[in-house]
């Protein structure tokens, strides 16, 4: 029974975490959250007192953080646990940041004589429960095949983009795409709402049509159009307003140093902007921006 050392137990990493226990492997769990330790400890996981902890007598690192400047502060630094694990340690990644970052972390790595890569991943809370992620890699072939016995433990579709970074690249790309697609379906939705057609309806519809897309078929943002997403349930779980604009903010970055046109991206990022403008709305869902395009009883809810 392999050991690994897992840190970032919230919507997404809290299910892979339980997962990597399911396949057979000792997973030592850190976060800051008293709650999700408390959670990982019911799912088989052994809850951490600190970082340090986690990683004693460790094969494998895996972290799901919030950012860069969280898997920066983890690995980096005097007090980073790059500079505390021994050589050849392999350390995965999963967070969504900044290609620079992810890049910054791998040389760091290789410097020390760790084996690192980028693995973003894509599928949201329902995978991340199944283990059907898919896992977007960066980094050298050989330690991805590495890494490919713990990713297969939480996911069905693994990768390679392409070198330190590639995985990041691939990620914000398909967020961009994500939140596009997910602001479409609102507005269409709205739209046959508006003008008197059942939500469930229309969906099915447009599922069997030339509209259909991931975010209609899989993650419906209307509430009673479709079971068990975060829309029937209030926009409660899933994946955050808040980690949406994180992850837009990186493609607009990436878009401006590559001088890339991303008209669209930029759209989908400003209406998410306006939702995100009311903190309540941060913490819900992605799938709420169907609550701009909704109309209470006193008018546009924008």
């Amino acid at each position: 029974m392999e050991k690994i050392a897992f840190f970032g137990l919230g919507n997404m990493g809290g299910p892979m975490a339980a997962n990597l226990v399911k396949a057979g492997y000792r997973v030592a769990a850190f976060d800051l959250n008293s709650t999700a330790l408390e959670q990982a400890r019911r799912d088989g996981c052994t809850p951490c007192d600190s970082s340090v902890q986690a990683v004693d007598g460790a094969g494998i690192v895996i972290s799901m953080l919030p950012s860069g400047e969280a898997v920066k502060g983890l690995y980096l630094g005097e007090e980073g646990l790059l500079q505390r694990l021994p050589a050849n340690t392999l350390v995965i990644d999963c967070s969504t940041i900044s290609a620079e970052d992810a890049r910054l972390v791998a040389e760091a790595a290789r410097e020390r004589g760790l084996r690192a890569i980028d693995a973003p991943v894509s599928g949201g809370t329902a995978a991340a429960q199944a283990g059907s992620l898919c896992f977007m890699c960066g980094g050298e072939e050989a330690v991805i095949d590495a890494a490919r016995a713990p990713l297969q433990a939480m996911g069905v579709k693994i990768f390679h983009a392409g070198a330190a970074g590639a995985g990041q690249v691939a990620k914000i790309c398909n967020n961009l795409l994500l939140a596009i697609h997910m602001t479409g379906t609102a507005e269409a939705l709205q739209l046959g709402v508006d003008k008197g057609l059942d939500p469930r309806v229309l969906s099915e519809i447009m599922t069997a049509s030339s509209g259909n897309n991931w975010s209609l078929a899989n993650y419906n943002p209307y509430p009673g159009a479709m079971e068990n997403v975060p829309a029937a349930n209030g926009y409660a779980g899933g994946f955050s307003v808040a980690l949406m604009l994180k992850d837009l903010g990186l493609a607009m970055d990436a878009a401006a140093t590559s001088a890339s046109s991303t008209p669209m991206g930029a759209l989908a990022k400003n209406l998410y902007q306006l939702h995100g403008a009311s903190a309540e709305n941060q913490p819900l869902d992605f799938s709420s921006i169907q609550n701009m395009f909704r109309r209470p009883a006193g008018g546009l809810s924008w």
